[in-house]
């Protein structure tokens, strides 16, 4: 799969293409559909698929300060897509000129002159163009006048329409679980392996404790069953079950920052520190606590590596 930072990159010699277009956060099942649904008509036409995705999140740009948790980095989100058949994801920066373009402006300019569109497929609620004035039956409209036709494939449901704000909604109250469904796979985190207060390694317990990127949408804080996934050349293909802990350790007075923290089961010979490391969120094992001895917490966490250890077997 290629994947290209804006229309620059598109090859001057670039033929005709099956396009889908959304911002794809989280690339969860309602995602999985649209997009499989274009690589595989792409590949009956001996075509190729090109999905455009944008970057940073459109409310961001058009509403400050409303950005949403992201369900996927830029780049995890590119690998989703790619497993999905995708021949070329573009990401396209999002800014307020390309958010003040009008629908017919846009179709012209974005798939007809620089991706020359054969099928444009998409979510049957797609809206685009200035103010969010174009959708699916405009779209149409713009195929007959361009050369390209276009549909709207229905939004998966069960027990209620999958979409990203029901995800993030769900990993808000730590339900991982009911957002590992809908997204087809468990919800990831990711960042670098940072020095932290090393209370973990002192108590038994040595955590990677993960810097996280911004307006990443992390789980309610609380202890979880997961894995801890790498892969460099230190530690290629690495996931290992893990105990993971969220939260601001209420325990030991003064902390107050809220972390990402996860200790592999049974590992005490890893040296993470500096390495890009992500989380695999599977199951919810009890809420944050504080505890009146260290003792007591050391005896908690105990029972939460058992845990961990029997849901991840």
């Amino acid at each position: 799969m290629r994947r290209w930072h804006g229309l620059d990159e598109v090859p001057a010699d670039w033929g005709r293409s099956v396009i889908t277009i959304g911002v794809f956060d989280g690339v969860h099942r309602g995602h999985q559909r649209i997009v499989g649904a274009a690589a595989e008509l792409a590949r009956e036409r001996g075509l190729r698929s090109v999905v455009i995705t944008f970057d940073p999140h459109p409310d961001e740009v058009v509403r400050p300060g409303t950005h949403p948790p992201l369900l996927s980095s830029t780049r995890r989100r590119a690998e989703l897509l790619a497993e999905l058949g995708t021949d070329v994801v573009i990401l396209l920066p999002f800014t307020l000129e390309l958010s003040r373009m009008g629908p017919d402006e846009f179709v012209q300019s974005v798939l007809v002159d620089r991706l020359h569109a054969a099928h444009v497929i998409v979510g049957e609620d797609f809206r685009f163009g200035h103010k969010a004035k174009g959708d699916v039956a405009l779209l149409r409209e713009l195929g007959e006048k361009y050369d390209f036709t276009a549909e709207g494939v229905p939004l998966v449901a069960d027990g209620g329409t999958i979409s990203s704000t029901h995800i993030r909604e769900r990993l808000a109250v730590g339900d991982v679980a009911a957002a590992a469904e809908s997204l087809g796979r468990p919800h990831r985190v990711e960042g670098v392996v940072v020095r932290g207060h090393q209370r973990g390694r002192a108590l038994g317990f040595p955590t990677a404790n993960l810097e996280t990127m911004q307006h990443v949408a992390i789980p309610a804080d609380g202890v979880y069953a997961g894995h801890l996934i790498c892969d460099s050349d230190r530690y290629p293909a690495f996931r290992w079950p893990a105990a993971i802990s969220i939260g601001t350790n209420p325990t030991f007075e003064g902390e107050g920052e809220r972390t990402v923290e996860a200790y592999a089961l049974d590992r005490d010979d890893l040296d993470l520190y500096g390495e890009h490391m992500a989380v695999d969120f599977a199951v919810r094992i009890r809420d944050t606590l504080k505890f009146d001895s260290v003792e007591a917490l050391v005896e908690e966490m105990r029972r939460d590596v058992d845990r961990a250890r029997e849901l991840t077997a």
